[in-house]
């Protein structure tokens, strides 16, 4: 068993993946625009996390734009049979590496075009559809209209499965209407709670739930209380921030994103840390802690 398969494993659809994933967001250049420093070097922390037995890759081709997309094809193509890559769509990128809604018919079909020929794939294994109602959190507003869109991508072979991001659970519903919901991606760590509810009810139906920015938000008083379990622990906070995720449903899935070969090793060995019932405990404060 290797280290991140002590973490177990956990159905997209009909694909299985270590819970332990990678997000390649931060493999683009600052900001997540334009191309990264050293292209080898992000060459290289791709191949080590394959190697490491990650088989669930979250990217989008709105990141660069197309760079991680180009990245993942050269790094790692061709893909072994169990890789799972993960793409998102509905936005598009200014030529000031400003944040732009795309949700145009026109648009999403694009993207999922760009994606396909920029991953180098015939087929892509999983399209988010991120709801641009809130950009920086989820906002109410319907989401169909967009989704069968991808439904119909769906129909013609382009897409395999679908999921949601930035979503509240109304939008889940209504999605789930049009199609099969093979995943939820939102913002969910120690700090910032508020889809502790939607967590479990997706648990109950079998459906993964993927958290995104594991250490975002925290303020100074959070970050200290994290900070000292870490040391206490002989862990790096983010470790800790992990098997805190990893131990509090059996449905999240982790997508920790590096630019680093020596930080993807730290992130990957929170698969094997168990934290004890007083810890847990002690970190399931944070959320209340003032943010003054």
């Amino acid at each position: 068993m290797t280290m991140i398969e002590q973490a177990g494993t956990f159905a997209i659809g009909d694909l299985t993946v270590n819970r332990m994933g990678y997000g390649a967001m931060q493999l683009a250049g600052p900001g997540v625009f334009g191309p990264p420093k050293d292209r080898d070097s992000a060459i290289a922390v791709l191949r080590a996390a394959r190697d490491a037995g990650v088989n669930h890759i979250d990217t989008s081709d709105f990141y660069g734009p197309h760079i991680t997309n180009q990245l993942i094809k050269e790094a790692l193509l061709p893909y072994s049979d169990d890789l799972v890559i993960v793409t998102k769509i509905a936005a598009k990128r200014g030529d000031d590496g400003s944040w732009l809604p795309a949700l145009s018919p026109e648009e999403l079909t694009t993207a999922v075009h760009d994606n396909l020929r920029n991953l180098g794939v015939e087929a892509i294994d999983v399209v988010n559809f991120r709801s641009m109602h809130g950009l920086h959190g989820p906002a109410e507003g319907s989401i169909g209209e967009s989704l069968s869109v991808l439904a119909n991508l769906q129909k013609q072979g382009l897409i395999r499965h679908i999921g949601l991001s930035n979503v509240t659970p109304a939008q889940i519903a209504e999605g789930r209407e049009i199609c099969d919901i093979v995943c939820v991606q939102n913002q969910y760590n120690l700090a910032h709670r508020d889809d502790d509810g939607l967590i479990d009810s997706l648990a109950a139906d079998g459906i993964p739930y993927v958290p995104f920015f594991p250490l975002g938000g925290f303020s100074p008083l959070q970050s200290e209380t994290l900070s000292n379990v870490a040391t206490r622990l002989g862990a790096t906070p983010m470790q800790v921030a992990l098997a805190w995720l990893l131990q509090r449903s059996p449905n999240i899935l982790l997508i920790p994103g590096t630019s680093s070969r020596d930080h993807l090793a730290q992130n990957l060995a929170a698969a094997k840390l168990n934290l004890p019932a007083d810890t847990v405990a002690e970190l399931d404060t944070i959320a209340a802690q003032s943010e003054g």
